[in-house]
């Protein structure tokens, strides 16, 4: 009988459980991250800002803030939507690790640490497509 070394002392089931779990995770963070929202409101309430994955869903001004000089106000929608902004990179970066369990870089943007999840996704499908090749390549040597 032919000697695999330590291949021959992989757990099968556990590193396809293991892939699995791995992709689930992907999955419910790509789902996820459509579903993420930032949101401000100044302390006035003339404006309100949410801003998701696709930019200002929603920006909202009271009757009463046109009152204020268009100077004024434009630097309250400003302020409101760089603090809606904020909320939304602490939403996605908790998210973030409580789906896959990794720090986030806040200083990336979130379009950047999206590529980096697919890529790291499409290294699984390699990595997966690998083994199971590999996998029935040594079944067929050992006529299984």
């Amino acid at each position: 009988m032919q000697e695999f070394g330590d291949f021959a002392k992989i757990d099968v089931d556990k590193l396809m459980k293991g892939i699995d779990d791995q992709l689930g995770r992907l999955e419910k963070f790509q789902e996820s991250v459509g579903e993420c929202v930032g949101r401000a409101e100044d302390e006035n309430g003339f404006v309100k800002v949410e801003y998701g994955q696709n930019g200002v869903q929603l920006l909202e001004l009271h009757p009463k803030a046109m009152r204020l000089s268009s100077g004024e106000l434009a630097e309250l929608i400003k302020t409101t939507l760089a603090e809606a902004t904020a909320d939304y990179q602490r939403a996605f970066a908790a998210m973030m690790t409580d789906i896959l369990g990794q720090d986030v870089d806040l200083a990336k943007s979130p379009e950047a640490m999206l590529d980096d999840v697919k890529q790291a996704e499409e290294i699984y499908d390699r990595a997966f497509t690998d083994v199971m090749g590999e996998l029935d390549r040594i079944r067929r040597r050992l006529e299984l």
